[in-house]
């Protein structure tokens, strides 16, 4: 039996640097609900995890554990699951660094945000443990979002025009409106802006904080596709559509699939060209993307590369055959083999949160996509 430890940040402790405040709602909910779910897949398959959890989760009540989707993993006090409660960031740090050490390999889910990705799948490598995703570099590069997109365009990726702003750096002449700002290191949508003209930009740029990009605002549906990786080629699974408002329309609410036929290939085909540009790439990579008015694809752009899991799984979960299993899927593809998953004639749409509606569909089961080879 593998032992794995899964370690998620907002309910593993990475916000215990802040006594005074709990991890923010949003990646709270967004982070239980796919370790939550990434858990339940890998006991199916006759793993033992091992998670950390913050001890001010443990002791909420419990309506406020039901709403962040905490009981699904939190009710397993024994094995095949068992949970490490952490008081303080030095114990989050030092149990991280045990179990890293000890356990046949490690998942981190983490945000982008300063950088808390790269630093977590950093500390495996040094504890000398086995990281089941993408490279540190990789992590690196696909961390940034300004990075990532001109790592991109050297491929001839279609992304946003955009350049990077500084704190308190001039709005580059060249920008046209509306426009799109957002920080370098960002998850969940957060400090993402819609910048209506040169005024509003101008403002935003005035009170930056840290590293930002500004780029031009794509009209379109939003979507995602999950890529699996591994020596046996790139998998890109079932295409999903994104559910955005708030203020600024970036507030990410959920989303459904399966994506409309006419824009799913393409989805899928622009998703497998960023994923082939990055040469550490292993494991569950989720790329975000917008699909333009062009029928034939050339309003499509690539928005980010999530390295890690993202909330999608709990999506693609409920619409996998009975027989398939997305952890065995995932390890698979890091394990050089061909992973093997395939999909339901049912819709589903998803929650932040981890809830989701499934209903049936009148047509054959989605079998996965093929595999590619694919390099950029």
């Amino acid at each position: 039996m593998p032992r794995i430890f899964l370690y998620e940040f907002a309910t593993g402790g990475g916000f215990l640097g802040d006594r005074r405040h709990p991890p923010p709602d949003s990646l709270l909910r967004e982070g239980a609900a796919m370790v939550a779910a990434l858990a339940e897949d890998l006991v199916a398959i006759g793993a033992r995890v091992e998670m950390l959890l913050d001890d001010r989760l443990a002791q909420l009540a419990p309506q406020q554990n039901e709403r962040n989707g905490l009981p699904r993993f939190a009710a397993r006090q024994n094995a095949p699951v068992c949970l490490h409660r952490v008081r303080t960031a030095e114990e989050e740090q030092a149990a991280f660094a045990e179990l890293a050490a000890v356990c046949d390999a490690t998942i981190v889910i983490a945000p982008e945000l300063a950088n808390a990705l790269w630093d977590r799948c950093r500390r495996v490598e040094a504890a000398g443990g086995k990281l089941l995703g993408p490279s540190v570099a990789t992590v690196a590069l696909a961390s940034d979002k300004h990075a990532t997109a001109e790592h991109l365009k050297r491929f001839a990726v279609p992304v946003p025009p955009g350049w990077r702003v500084g704190p308190g750096g001039a709005v580059p002449a060249e920008v046209e409106f509306p426009a799109v700002g957002k920080p370098c290191l960002g998850a969940g949508s957060q400090g993402v802006r819609l910048l209506v003209d040169r005024q509003a930009a101008e403002a935003w740029a005035a009170n930056l904080q840290e590293p930002s990009r500004i780029e031009r605002f794509c009209p379109g549906t939003a979507a995602s596709v999950a890529v699996l990786c591994g020596p046996a080629g790139l998998f890109p699974l079932a295409p999903c559509q994104q559910r955005l408002n708030g203020d600024d329309g970036f507030c990410y609410q959920g989303g459904s699939l399966p994506l409309d036929r006419h824009l799913a290939q393409r989805a899928v085909d622009l998703a497998v060209r960023a994923v082939a540009t990055l040469p550490g790439a292993c494991g569950y990579l989720g790329v975000d993307l917008v699909l333009g008015a062009d029928p034939k694809g050339g309003d499509d752009f690539v928005i980010e590369i999530n390295p890690r899991l993202t909330t999608s799984y709990v999506g693609l979960r409920a619409a996998a055959a009975e027989d398939a299993n997305l952890a065995a899927a995932i390890l698979a593809a890091c394990e050089g083999r061909v992973p093997r998953l395939s999909f339901q004639p049912v819709a589903v749409q998803f929650e932040p949160d981890g809830r989701f509606e499934r209903h049936a569909l009148h047509h054959r089961p989605t079998a996965q996509v093929a595999p590619t080879n694919a390099r950029a």
